[in-house]
């Protein structure tokens, strides 16, 4: 009997999708480097949904110098990318667009000798670059401004991201200078339904802004500068909210903070009863033991925080958005935009010590407020009852602050934000611009209500509290502190402002109560004043008034040794001392304690640069996700 010709042939171990067939056909080190693939591989390679992961896998594995000899195969493969972006339409564009992105995010970071140059021979050549971008970059604008759907016009501003954060520091991104894809992104974000579509492209838009515009006027600040549509303002506001409430969640994901009122069950919970407690047991979060607290907060914020970059760039150059950021009004079940910025911020600060990037995202949410308040009719309306708004303050770390439920001034917020920065960041190596931030935000703040004779119901005792135990801190620390750059500005302004606290505080302070408890306060820290001033040597520079407080202590120091020869008085009786006291006080504070000079970008130019390298990292996490 004949054999059948039916033969069955062995079934494969493992079952490869046809795509990464390809995929491998296409980087194989044995490939004709001369040899086009022909037209019908590239048809079915764009009209096979792409497998991103096993793209990624393939690219990983090769490394700059493997890039440069395979440069006809990854030329061949965009330019037949940028040659179906320009034809649009079915499936094949987004397919492209998804397989620029993955092969961007793979190859643009990797570490190339000669990156601009080594880069372009991967991508086009140097003979074909200039046209090849240029049309590249034409479709890529024409798709933002104009796809076909939603999900289309997204996947090619992430193809943008994926270039612009994986080729920030080479030329190539001089073509999206060239080519202005501010309209487009704009129009994209006009258009899009939720606040998650917007971050994308107002990311893109901080990356862009940012690109070197210390060196050239950069097209993308000034178009920033110019904008004037506020509903498209007022999504982007609302997208920074809702970013700002999510990295927040993953910050009360690892420890729950919220205050919580006395019950029955809290309190047996406290004791070690709480099997016994009434009521249903509620899904509770794992406590995790404090190390592994301190690893796990010192991975965030999540690279979301990348926004923050476009935010503090609208905010420098916009004053309308400046003005959507503080007043915008909450939508229904959701926080206000501002309440989520500010409270981020709070999470930032307590603890901004665990990492540079915390530290410098910090810095970047204390540049907008400081911005804020600079504005002083955002500050008057920051300072009054039409700014209140409930914040949720981090309260993960000791010492806390009092709880304040409800609605209050927003002024009274920043301010507890800004006391977080000062108590939960003192290191012997101190970061000195973010406590410069931090007590010249409480100097502008109070500046502006001494000014204006706004009487603030705060709990004032804490802030004077905290300036004080800062001087004591750097009294104590001074041999490590004092050859920190820019320490002796800082050291001014806290000086300056306890004693324009002093010379003002009937202004602003809610009551007389009040204004003795801060010199109750100075009073006590006498003698760590006087050390303070002889460490640093301040009564020889006129830049501060250390005087000032040197002698409301003497004056009353002086006081209350002429009348408790006998015994040591009790601290009401101290408080009795200081209404008497100021019958024969003479407070002699220099002229210009409520001054401060205004935000110059220039200064921040370092801090700035490093911010966009670090927005630029997580850019990259994200598009390769």
């Amino acid at each position: 009997m004949e054999a059948s010709p039916l033969t069955q042939q062995a079934r494969p171990e493992i079952f490869q999708p046809k795509i990464v067939q390809l995929y491998e056909a296409l980087f194989k080190d044995d490939v004709d480097p001369e040899g086009d693939k022909p037209e019908g591989f590239w048809r079915e390679f764009f009209l096979l949904k792409p497998d991103r992961l096993a793209l990624q896998r393939i690219l990983s594995r090769l490394g700059p110098d493997d890039l440069i000899s395979l440069q006809s195969q990854t030329q061949q493969l965009f330019f037949r990318a940028v040659e179906c972006l320009k034809k649009g339409g079915g499936v094949a564009d987004l397919h492209a667009l998804e397989t620029l992105t993955t092969f961007f995010s793979a190859i643009l970071p990797k570490k190339y000798t000669n990156p601009s140059s080594d880069i372009i021979a991967v991508l086009a050549g140097l003979d074909q670059v200039d046209a090849v971008f240029t049309d590249f970059v034409g479709a890529l604008d024409g798709i933002i401004r104009n796809g076909t759907s939603m999900e289309v016009r997204q996947k090619a501003v992430e193809v943008v991201l994926s270039i612009t954060s994986g080729a920030y520091q080479t030329s190539l991104l001089t073509y999206f200078i060239q080519r202005d894809l501010f309209p487009a992104i704009m129009k994209f974000i006009q258009e899009s339904d939720t606040p998650y579509r917007v971050l994308e492209p107002f990311t893109l838009l901080g990356l862009l802004a940012n690109y070197n515009k210390f060196e050239f006027q950069n097209p993308y600040q000034l178009r920033l500068n110019d904008f004037v549509n506020e509903a498209t303002i007022q999504k982007i506001v609302r997208c920074v909210g809702h970013t700002c409430r999510n990295l927040r969640g993953q910050y009360v994901d690892i420890l729950q903070d919220l205050p919580e009122g006395w019950s029955i069950s809290n309190t047996l919970n406290m004791i070690g009863l709480g099997a016994i407690a009434p009521g249903a047991k509620a899904n509770q979060k794992p406590a995790y033991d404090p190390e592994v607290a301190k690893q796990m907060f010192a991975k965030l914020p999540g690279e979301e925080a990348a926004v923050l970059l476009g935010t503090y760039d609208f905010s420098h150059a916009n004053k309308l958005f400046c003005f959507n950021l503080v007043a915008l009004p909450a939508e229904k079940g959701e926080e206000q935009p501002i309440s989520s910025f500010l409270s981020l911020t709070s999470y930032l600060l307590q603890h901004a010590f665990l990492s540079t990037r915390a530290t410098n995202y910090a810095h970047l949410s204390l540049m907008v407020f400081r911005l804020l308040i600079e504005d002083q009719l955002l500050c008057k309306r920051i300072c009054s009852d039409e700014s209140k708004v409930a914040v949720r303050l981090c309260r993960q770390r000791q010492p806390f602050l009092p709880v304040v439920r409800g609605e209050r001034i927003l002024a009274t917020s920043v301010l507890d934000t800004m006391i977080d920065g000062v108590n939960h960041n003192l290191r012997r190596r101190l970061d000195v611009s973010l406590y410069t931030l931090c007590v010249g935000i409480m100097l502008r703040i109070i500046s502006y209500l001494s000014r204006s004779r706004t009487r603030l119901q705060y709990h004032w005792a804490e802030l004077f509290r905290s300036l004080l135990s800062l001087i004591r801190f750097l009294t104590t620390y001074a041999a490590d502190l004092k050859d920190l750059p820019h320490f002796d500005s800082l050291l001014d302004l806290v000086v300056n402002l306890l004693a324009l606290s002093l010379s003002a505080g009937e202004a602003f302070l809610p009551t007389p109560a009040a204004y003795d408890d801060l010199f109750y306060k100075v009073v006590e820290s006498g003698e760590i004043l006087v050390k303070f001033r002889d460490t640093y040597s301040l009564s020889s520079r006129p830049s501060n008034s250390i005087s000032t407080l040197i002698s409301v202590s003497t004056h009353y120091k002086t006081m209350l040794d002429s009348g408790s020869s006998k015994r040591n008085l009790t601290s009401t009786e101290v408080a009795e001392v200081i209404k008497q006291g100021y019958e024969t006080l003479s407070i002699q504070a220099k002229e210009g304690l409520d001054g401060w000079e205004r935000y110059r970008e220039a200064d921040e130019r370092t801090l700035l640069k490093k911010m966009a390298r670090a927005t630029v990292a997580d850019v990259q996490v994200i598009v390769q996700a």
